[in-house]
């Protein structure tokens, strides 16, 4: 497949070799410390920043319930080249999975998200890169490096940010240029051939008023999978993820700033590997077919995937006497294509031989690809001053246009479809001090959401339009009752626009349409730092329900993607996010969520599996057997979740230390579908990290051991259930050695 980005990508082959020989990092040392941090004083706990309401608040100030991921935990998350989907339970409540490979994650906030596998596929979670929107599936894999922090705001984000968050937001801030002279750098190698490497430098160009940064990532697997129909050892499976992220900074004056940025990402990789029945039946365990290291493929051309992004964003400032005004304009574009042996196997019962592992009714094998086009333009005005009312009002423009092309080889022909988007938004939020101790705040959105589709070739152009317009609100109110701890309540009303599916036009069935969800939450938590800042203790209680639920009906023996809205949908639930410095050299944080979904509509019916055990009620509707679903959970919502880190260090001599850190993620029972069966669901799974290492120089530089999935548990992480028992698991365990430096 040929790209316009070719050229592009020889060039950057050629700086990545540089780069190596100069040993760029994979994360800052472990020892160094962002500037947040440096505001504790030694032996308490580091302010977290938060910028949930569009500016820089302590976040135990704010009324909303985040998780904040730092420098140092993103670099162990990544640290085995994972991608973004590694994110999962790294915040109580969040989730994130994938069934194409490195691109198309879906993210589950609370419980809620989207199973659909379309490249066209809405989210009730948004993702946002330095304040842009990254709407469609493929932008939101774009690779998580050179960051600030990476905040999971949960529950409805509606006012300020819109864009479908009634399930909540995504945010990863990169580090901005500075006219400070910045060089990170580092490689690490680890099992599986794996290599990570990525860096950053920057710098001032003219004192004061122009600076730079240009940061760089690349991971890198080699093929580890055996295909044990052909017989080859280690011929699938591997990647490499380039992405580089350049910024330019002008500040002109005292008043104005004007950041340039450009983003670039070649993925040539592999997309998921579907496996044949390697669960039951009767029962979710792997059975003797499953082998992590081999599948059994006679297509699927090798599940390759080709993709190419590309991102423009301009943000500029102006201070006013009493408020900054903001624009941030915004280009992306994003093509490529993943292809995959579908059925998990090879051959079909009906054909010479049959198949296998197990019962193969008939063989799929399929290829998606995109062409997408999205523009942003966002203009904010908001207050600076110290008095007590603060306030920003501000407006908001969306538009994409792109084709997703469906081919099967050789059923079905392919087809293109169009989607496009355009939408427009005026918002507003005031907060006023009522007292010293007590303060509230209310925001409101207007926003306008229309879509159209129709079909560019393949089959009859079947158009669809669909469009609403609707008010985001919320208020919340936040007072506190001593020096060391506050409590808020929150109620906050949010809509995702209706949604057009288009994929079973290549499978001769018309488009599916959902209309709008409507989501309204109530929340109460506190937010606690004790002990003489050595103990943080934050917690949230919440209710939700969601008026005309969408969902999508993936799989079933039809092979059909189809959107469905449900009459309601509930959850409640709690969570808790704690911070423990024991003692100056350990910390440990620790963060827990209970999460109880369910869907609330005695009639709704969906199309149920070729071979599992349905635990549902059944109904044959037009001659097809369906499964009631009413009180089912939302799919891919585990009831519990959690995360614990710890991190300990042994002081040497004046500026080195010895250390420690390990990371764990656990997420519960999880029920894949919308209907239940004894196969399609998982039992709670747990996977842990560790690094070990020697910092120097008070952290200017690093080298360490490190491990991800260290008990190398195998996970399944979903499934497909249209054709037979098939599933598809997380990575082995990858075990590595690291070097970094920080100037």
């Amino acid at each position: 497949m040929s790209h316009r980005y070719s050229a592009f990508r020889a060039v950057w082959a050629g700086s990545t070799a540089l780069a190596a020989a100069a040993t760029v990092s994979i994360a800052a040392p472990a020892a160094a410390q962002d500037s947040e941090t440096a505001e504790a004083t030694e032996g308490q706990l580091a302010t977290i920043i938060v910028t949930a309401n569009r500016r820089e608040e302590n976040l135990q100030d704010v009324p909303v319930s985040a998780d904040i991921l730092d420098q140092e935990r993103i670099g162990a998350i990544f640290s085995g080249a994972g991608d973004i989907t590694a994110l999962a339970g790294t915040a109580p409540g969040l989730n994130v999975e994938s069934s194409n490979g490195r691109v198309a994650p879906r993210f589950y906030i609370r419980g809620l998200g989207n199973t659909d596998f379309d490249l066209a596929a809405s989210q009730p979670v948004s993702v946002l890169l330095d304040d842009v929107v990254m709407e469609n599936v493929t932008l939101k894999s774009f690779p998580i490096f050179d960051v600030e922090r990476v905040e999971v705001l949960r529950g409805p984000q509606g006012t300020l940010f819109g864009r479908n968050t009634p399930a909540g937001i995504v945010k990863i801030d990169s580090i901005k240029p500075s006219h400070d002279t910045s060089v990170v750098a580092g490689l690490s190698f680890g099992s599986l051939d794996t290599i990570s490497l990525n860096g950053a430098v920057g710098g001032s160009i003219v004192k004061d008023v122009l600076a730079f940064r240009v940061a760089a990532q690349m991971q890198k697997r080699g093929d580890w999978i055996s295909n044990g129909f052909t017989n080859q050892d280690n011929a699938l499976g591997g990647y490499a993820d380039f992405a580089v992220r350049g910024q330019l900074l002008f500040t002109p004056n005292d008043r104005t700033s004007i950041n340039a940025a450009v983003n670039f990402r070649d993925l040539q990789g592999s997309s998921t590997f579907f496996r044949a029945n390697i669960l039951g039946p009767g029962n979710n365990k792997l059975n003797a077919n499953y082998d992590r290291d081999t599948v059994f493929y006679d297509a699927g051309g090798g599940n390759e995937a080709d993709y190419q992004q590309f991102g423009a964003t301009l943000t500029a400032a102006y201070e006013f006497d009493g408020a900054t005004l903001t624009s941030i304009t915004s280009h992306w574009t994003s093509e490529g294509s993943s292809r995959g042996d579908v059925d998990g196997g090879f051959g079909a019962v009906f054909l010479p031989g049959g198949g296998g592992p197990g019962l193969i009714p008939f063989p799929s094998d399929t290829q998606d690809s995109i062409d997408l086009k999205q523009t942003t333009q966002e203009i904010r005005l908001a207050s600076t001053g110290e008095g007590p009312l603060s306030w920003q009002v501000g407006g908001f423009y969306f538009e994409s246009d792109f084709d997703v092309t469906t081919v099967g080889f050789t059923f079905p022909p392919p087809v293109t479809v169009n989607h496009t988007n355009e939408a427009w938004a005026l918002f507003g939020q005031v907060g006023y001090q009522l007292t010293e101790k007590l303060r509230v705040t209310g925001g409101l959105r207007y926003t306008d959401d229309q879509k159209d589709f129709f079909v560019r070739s393949g089959a009859a152009p079947q158009p669809r339009s669909v469009g609403d317009d609707q008010f985001d609100w919320d208020i919340s109110i936040f007072g506190d009752v001593s020096e060391d701890a506050s409590v808020y309540a929150k109620i906050a009303n949010s809509f995702r626009g209706p949604t057009i599916q288009g994929r079973d036009v290549a499978f001769f069935n018309p488009p599916s349409v959902a209309q709008s969800e409507n989501i309204t939450s109530y929340e109460v938590g506190f937010k606690s730092e004790l002990a003489d800042r050595t103990v943080r203790l934050n917690g949230a209680a919440y209710y939700y329900t969601v008026e005309d639920p969408q969902f999508t009906a993936v799989g079933g023996a039809g092979n059909l993607v189809q959107l469905i809205n449900a009459n309601k949908g509930e959850a409640w639930g709690l969570e808790f996010d704690g911070a423990f410095q024991v003692s100056p050299q350990f910390l440990v944080t620790l963060g827990v969520a209970y999460n109880n979904t369910a869907i609330k509509d005695s009639t709704l019916a969906v199309g149920i599996c070729a071979q599992c055990t349905v635990t549902d009620p059944t109904r044959v509707i037009s001659g097809s057997t369906r499964a009631l679903i009413n009180n089912n959970p939302f799919p891919n919502a585990p009831e519990w979740s959690g995360d614990f880190t710890a991190r300990y260090s042994i002081p040497v001599g004046n500026t080195g230390e010895f250390f420690i850190f390990t990371d764990w993620v656990f997420l519960g029972d999880t029920n894949f579908l919308l209907y239940e069966s004894r196969e399609f669901n998982a039992k709670s799974r747990i996977e842990g990290g560790l690094k070990v290492g020697y910092s120097g120089d008070d952290g200017q530089w690093e080298v360490a051991a490190f491990a991800r999935n260290i008990t190398d548990e195998d996970n399944v992480l979903g499934v497909v259930d249209f054709n037979n028992n098939t599933a598809f698991v997380n990575d082995p365990r990858i075990i590595g050695v690291m070097f970094g430096v920080k100037y």
